[in-house]
């Protein structure tokens, strides 16, 4: 695509240079990936601010850049050049508009589903994506623990890449033939406009928490954030939601799509009834007014029955046979780090990433409701410089639903792993916990220390096999170190 083209897609307040009829290379909001002929676009982020680097964009051959301060560089710089600079009212938006056309409104070639809330995310879009895929739907995936396109997997850094990093994966995924493509939204790519202008055909909702309030600052402001997905919806679109969560019809208040909802109380379109939850597996039942399922995964603990239910209705939704959808979610992979279980006959240690209050809180129940007289050992953490306010309420419930407590580190990064943990035991009133900051050394002796038929609960970790200490990352996975301690493999679930 021409500049000249591609600037009549972008609110432009002034443009001053060239605008040459010259292809463009690429669309760049990082000044170290700029090539020649292409554009960068300066966006102001959370660590420091793109228009510091406009100059490293200019040398290094842009053909264009795109700011929202217009003093960051003289005008006189573009006159003659051969480049332009295009001064808009909103850097990230215009992103979002420059990366929508030059990859040619990817989002519009295949089905996208955005699944959106504080806990469920992650192991909704693994099951969407199952499911779709058993339909013979090539499917791309976007978030937490991997980018894919098909089966390739593809290294990533945010839940939601950046708009132009977004629409490019899109892009790919679909020439490379899927027809689907099911992602997490995090609250701070739809604040951050990372996502706007993305045709959403089904959206999600899970449930909301609180968690990144150090961004939000308030429940009401991160619920805001998440609403921005659902008031992008289209008319023929459908905006699934978890109406048992003081915020779900908020989330679709005014929403232009259809709106289908789901959960165990009565106003419920689809009813989960009757949960039943083993080491093994899920199983209940999902009533309408017309009908009722049974509905069955290998997946444990009663929060995935809310996941199973999310995928059983983006697929229903999606045009496939509720039984196909019904035997797909039968069919699931484990979702790697969500209530993975390793044993060798004589412990069990689950490996979660339950790294907030309410997911914590949940894991707890499961367990105790599945295996209620077992001593349960529970080895936690909390991350640095954000949410500190969580420490000492996931202190209090770990000590509350264990029998014994083992405070760790999880990815202290640039705070004091102590000082962190001070917090987390000024919620704790009980004596049932002790402190070991290595994270590798409270693992090993949670499980080498405690009794046979114990379950020992690694929480927070999950699919990571990193620990972050003073901002350098190193490597450190609870599953490696679980199957190292119980001496099996790490495929060695439910022996």
């Amino acid at each position: 695509m021409f500049l000249s083209e591609l600037i009549n897609h972008v609110y432009a307040v002034k443009v001053t240079g060239d605008v040459l009829t010259k292809p463009v290379t690429g669309i760049f909001h990082n000044s170290r990936e700029v090539v020649k002929d292409s554009v960068f676009v300066a966006i102001r982020g959370l660590q420091t601010d793109g228009h510091k680097y406009i100059s490293d964009a200019l040398s290094k051959g842009a053909i264009a850049v795109v700011v929202e301060d217009k003093d960051s560089i003289p005008d006189e710089m573009f006159r003659r050049s051969g480049q332009a600079k295009i001064i808009v009212s909103d850097s990230r938006f215009a992103l979002a508009q420059l990366s929508d056309a030059y990859y040619g409104n990817p989002s519009r070639r295949l089905k996208l589903i955005g699944v959106t809330g504080t806990k469920g995310k992650t192991t909704s879009t693994f099951m969407i994506k199952s499911v779709l895929e058993q339909a013979g739907i090539k499917t791309g995936l976007i978030g937490t623990i991997q980018n894919m396109i098909g089966s390739e997997v593809v290294p990533t850094e945010f839940t939601t890449p950046e708009a132009n990093e977004l629409n490019r994966l899109i892009s790919r995924m679909a020439d490379a033939g899927c027809e689907a493509c099911v992602m997490e939204v995090s609250s701070h790519s739809l604040f951050m406009k990372r996502v706007a202008l993305l045709d959403f055909d089904i959206a999600v909702f899970t449930n909301l928490a609180p968690e990144h309030l150090d961004f939000h600052k308030t429940m009401d402001e991160y619920a805001a954030a998440k609403k921005i997905l659902f008031d992008s919806l289209k008319a023929d679109a459908r905006a699934i939601v978890n109406c048992d969560d003081a915020y779900g019809m908020f989330m679709v208040k005014d929403c232009k799509a259809g709106v289908v909802t789901y959960g165990t109380g009565a106003n419920a379109d689809y009813r989960i009834k009757d949960i039943d939850i083993s080491f093994t597996g899920t199983e209940f039942t999902l009533t309408t007014a017309d009908d009722s399922v049974k509905i069955s995964t290998a997946l444990k603990g009663e929060f995935n029955a809310f996941n199973s239910t999310v995928a059983y209705l983006s697929g229903v939704n999606s045009g496939l046979e509720s039984s196909m959808v019904r035997g797909a979610i039968k069919n699931a992979d484990q979702v790697p780090g969500r209530f993975e279980i390793l044993t060798n006959g004589k412990k069990k240690v689950i490996i979660d990433y339950a790294h907030n209050p309410s997911s914590l809180e949940q894991v707890l129940k499961s367990i105790r409701r599945i295996s209620p007289d077992e001593n349960l050992v529970t080895v936690f953490g909390c991350g640095g410089n954000r949410d500190t306010f969580k420490r000492p309420v996931m202190g209090r419930i770990a000590a509350e639903l264990s029998n014994h407590v083992i405070v760790t580190s999880d990815n202290p990064r640039y705070e004091d792993p102590m000082a962190i943990i001070s917090d987390i035991l000024k919620g704790i009133s009980t004596g049932n916990y002790e402190i070991e900051p290595e994270r590798a050394a409270a693992v090993k002796k949670a499980i080498l220390e405690s009794p046979d038929g114990s379950v020992i609960l690694l929480a927070g970790k999950g699919h990571e096999d990193y620990l972050i200490i003073n901002g350098v990352k190193s490597h450190l996975s609870d599953r490696e170190l679980a199957a190292e301690y119980l001496g099996v493999t790490e495929n060695a679930e439910n022996q």
